[in-house]
């Protein structure tokens, strides 16, 4: 079984701050506009807070030995299990939502556990001070397969930063039967 997690908008075409170019399906990075002369053959990097959280939540984090059952692989980036400096606030990148692949859709658990991944997963930008909180609320829908996830995040003068919706997916994006940005 796989989950998605995809950005929902109430726009017709799912677009993003421009530091990742979104097709529906897969993020990628864009090369740095003509407009950006202080970054001329960089990467895009005019939203930096929205592409932080999106890397973070899409990317898997490695799980703790006693949260796999029999059998599962650990995920996430190998270098996450070792030379990870806490003194300057490194910590493992990601986040565990892909851990819920191995759960049915309920209207309880699911939600308390993918606001506690997503909450672990952007803890970091808390630490290294990007933002001040973060407030993170997710519902089910049992009956579509899916979870919605708003985040939402502030700045030390209690001003709101960042805020997004976020679909995670279960398998049924892959087989076809919903479009994955369905309200």
């Amino acid at each position: 079984m796989t989950i998605r997690i995809v950005p929902l908008t109430e726009e017709p075409e799912a677009l993003l701050s421009p530091d990742i170019v979104w097709d529906g399906e897969m993020g990628d990075f864009a090369p740095a506009g003509p407009d950006e002369t202080k970054n001329r053959g960089g990467l895009r990097a005019r939203a930096q807070l929205a592409t932080a959280i999106l890397m973070l939540l899409q990317t898997d984090r490695r799980a703790d030995p006693s949260e796999l059952r029999d059998g599962d692989d650990n995920r996430g980036w190998v270098g996450d299990g070792f030379d990870i400096d806490l003194d300057a606030f490194e910590r493992p990148l990601g986040s565990k939502l892909w851990l819920l692949r191995r759960r049915s859709v309920d209207e309880v658990e699911t939600p308390r556990l993918a606001e506690d991944y997503a909450r672990e997963a952007l803890q970091v930008l808390i630490e290294q001070r990007a933002v001040a909180r973060i407030d993170v609320d997710a519902t089910a829908r049992p009956a579509d397969r899916r979870l919605d996830l708003n985040v939402a995040l502030y700045g030390r003068d209690g001003t709101q930063l960042y805020a997004a919706r976020y679909g995670v997916l279960w398998d049924q994006v892959t087989r076809g039967d919903i479009h994955p940005l369905a309200q």
